[in-house]
């Protein structure tokens, strides 16, 4: 402008609506430079800072989080926002980045160990994965304790179904197994790895041999199921990314009374996170999976024959319980057979008899290791209780056989000896 007015060109009468037009500045900002000759400085307030911010009061339990080496801004989004917090993801990752010396070191990074396998894709309805994952858990008394958590995602759209239990027996794998497909429906077939409550080994073939009652299972569901090479967890890598997933965002820093209390929150945890958008699958899981995964999966039906695998056999014992996760419930007295079978329905636990067809008593699931009494347990006269046999233990003496005679011995001297003695006490 300088250049094009020549020496009629006044910097106090330049003329902003032009500047900002040609820098691209606000008029404001241009007032505020003209009235310091054009000289750019610094704000009056730089490097002050608020007394009381939108994180004030949470920064103790972000500081938490930091140390457990938890540095999710969108997880420590979530923990605070149940305590009130309002504002945004940006004030928690500026936060979080002037505070690094909170966070533990790292462990020591290994070598990449390079690609092993293509990814590949499946089609609508077609494949599942499912896999165990497990966690530590620490109680109030300072022991600790593992539960397994059962994952199994869908492989084309990423709808995923998790839950908790005790053990991964393979009772247990048929019931989250079960409870998925009720969630998520019956798919072509399902990947896993080759655990032993799925396959026993393989044949001069390769062939697997499937668990008996794993195979009777399959049969009984109309679906089949494909292993994944041994020591290559690759094949199935978006369960095993699942399983990293809930350890990273669902676990850290949760707190539960009871495993009923923490499969409700697992099971809002998925249904908050299959109606979101997720990258890797370019789409909100619950949607596509609706649209198109259900359309050639097959909806499984609670039906009674279900019933046998939700309700695990139990033997009872000869004072009236039986066991089930970790715990005794008692059985009526007036129930005559030697099985039932259990099932636990948040925190009701009902007991039924052999076949399944009428509840016995039903227990309020405490997760206490006390055992769980029920009414008619025992009947109000007890009979005398009698050993079962007899007891008959005989032993055997024989005649004693001296191989050696015992010497003689000499009593010379002894009278002399005894009456030395008596007149001494006398």
């Amino acid at each position: 402008m300088k250049m094009e007015l020549g020496e009629s060109f006044n910097i106090d009468k330049v003329n902003l609506a032009e500047l900002e037009r040609r820098t691209g500045i606000t008029r404001t900002k241009l007032r505020r430079l003209k009235s310091n000759g054009f000289i750019d400085k610094p704000h009056g307030l730089t490097g002050r800072k608020a007394e009381h911010t939108v994180l004030s009061g949470y920064t103790a339990v972000i500081d938490n989080l930091l140390g457990k080496s938890i540095t999710n801004a969108s997880l420590i989004h979530e923990r605070i926002g149940e305590l009130g917090y309002s504002g945004g993801l940006t004030s928690i990752k500026d936060y979080i980045a002037q505070h690094r010396d909170l966070i533990p070191a790292k462990r020591q990074l290994v070598a990449p160990q390079g690609s092993r396998g293509t990814r590949y894709q499946s089609e609508p309805g077609e494949s599942y994965q499912m896999d165990w994952g497990f966690v530590t858990v620490e109680d109030d008394k300072g022991n600790e304790y593992k539960v397994a958590c059962f994952a199994m995602i869908c492989h084309c759209c990423g709808q995923r179904y998790i839950e908790f239990f005790p053990n991964a027996k393979q009772e247990k794998l048929f019931i989250g197994m079960i409870h998925a497909f009720l969630f998520m429906g019956v798919p072509r077939h399902v990947l896993t790895d080759n655990m032993k409550s799925v396959v026993t080994g393989r044949d001069a073939q390769g062939h697997p041999i499937w668990q008996k009652d794993y195979e009777i299972f399959m049969g009984n569901l109309c679906f089949e199921t494909k292993l994944c090479k041994p020591r290559h967890p690759f094949t199935k890598g978006a369960v095993e990314r699942l399983v990293r997933f809930v350890k990273e965002n669902f676990l850290p820093g949760r707190i539960f009374n009871e495993l009923t209390d923490l499969n409700y929150e697992a099971i809002r945890w998925c249904n908050t996170q299959n109606n979101v958008y997720h990258r890797a699958v370019d789409c909100v899981p619950n949607e596509r999976h609706m649209s198109e995964c259900m359309i050639h999966a097959s909806v499984l039906e609670n039906t009674h024959e279900l019933s046998y695998y939700l309700c695990p056999e139990r033997t009872i014992s000869f004072d009236g319980f039986v066991s089930y996760e970790g715990r005794r419930f008692g059985v009526p007295y007036w129930y005559t057979e030697k099985t039932c079978r259990v099932l636990r329905d948040g925190y009701i636990l009902y007991i039924y008899d052999s076949r399944a067809s009428r509840v016995l008593v039903t227990h309020n699931v405490t997760w206490s290791r006390k055992d769980s009494f029920c009414k008619d347990q025992y009947a109000t006269t007890q009979p005398e209780e009698h050993p079962t046999s007899p007891v008959n233990i005989r032993i055997k003496q024989i005649n004693p056989s001296y191989s050696v005679k015992p010497k003689s011995i000499d009593f010379t001297g002894f009278d002399d000896f005894y009456f030395t003695s008596n007149k001494s006490r006398e």
